[in-house]
């Protein structure tokens, strides 16, 4: 399809911040590129992310999203700078900043197609919403996870609903109120991360993943992260099975679950699998 671009561009000036790229095979990237600031946040940073996601959300040919960053760390968390200004700010000034920070992390957790963090060195703080966002993360083994609001008298209160469901109760409560650096193997056991990699590895894995969901249904994909959502937000109830069946019944007549269906029945690759893909 043709390039489209970004209607609403905020900060024009630090566009290269958040770079964003759209491959032959629907494989969108979102790099984080503030390396002299170890891809620290801002409000400019999280408008950037808002707006790249907004984006891609949108069109029609990106079949997943890698979220990563460029240098030696992932992101060290909310820059120095910004978290100095809103202390001089009032507290309606704080509460519309946390209220896009949030939006943030629920543009991403909502994105509808799969996501996957690729994290190397540290992920501090909203850092780590991110990536507890993510539907998929991988880590290098050097790589390390810290919720270290509460030793700047702070608390990672945006980012908690994504890590808790991540980590999981028990576990996020130590480390939310410890600040304690954790490792990635360590992350890998709490759910925070999926696979843990040495550095020379990381990008094959990666690789490994985008194939495997490149070889998957589009539209069932989509409709599976929906599906994941309604089924963890809500109890099982006589509104829940309504849904999930009416879910069934209406990707099973759809064109790409006819297809998907009678594909494998003709032992065949569906139509939405490539020539390239299918090896």
């Amino acid at each position: 399809m043709q390039e489209m671009q970004p209607s609403i561009i905020p900060n024009a000036q630090r566009q290269d911040d958040v770079l964003w790229h759209v491959d032959d095979n629907g494989v969108a990237t979102i790099t984080l590129n503030r390396t002299a600031k170890h891809n620290a946040f801002d409000a400019c940073t999280i408008d950037l992310l808002i707006h790249r996601l907004d984006y891609l959300a949108l069109r029609t040919d990106v079949r997943c999203l890698v979220l990563r960053s460029n240098g030696k760390h992932f992101s060290s968390g909310a820059d120095l700078n910004w978290m100095q200004s809103m202390a001089d700010s009032t507290r309606q000034d704080n509460f519309v900043d946390a209220q896009n920070l949030a939006r943030l992390m629920e543009t991403l957790d909502s994105f509808p197609q799969p996501t996957i963090a690729v994290v190397q060195g540290s992920a501090y703080g909203g850092a780590l919403g991110l990536i507890c966002c993510s539907d998929i993360a991988i880590a290098s083994q050097c790589a390390n996870f810290c919720l270290s609001e509460v030793k700047l008298g702070l608390v990672p209160a945006t980012i908690a609903p994504y890590v808790m469901r991540a980590m999981g109760n028990r576990q996020a409560r130590r480390y939310i109120l410890s600040g304690e650096v954790i490792s990635a193997e360590d992350a890998e056991r709490f759910g925070i991360v999926h696979e843990v990699k040495e550095a020379k590895q990381l990008e094959s894995a990666v690789d490994s993943v985008i194939k495997t969901l490149l070889l998957n249904s589009p539209d069932a994909m989509r409709k599976a992260k929906t599906l994941c959502h309604q089924c963890h937000q809500n109890p099982i109830d006589q509104q829940l099975i309504h849904y999930t069946s009416k879910l069934i019944a209406d990707i099973r007549v759809s064109p790409q679950g006819q297809d998907g269906l009678q594909a494998f029945l003709e032992k065949r690759s569906p139509s939405w699998v490539t020539k390239s893909q299918d090896k």
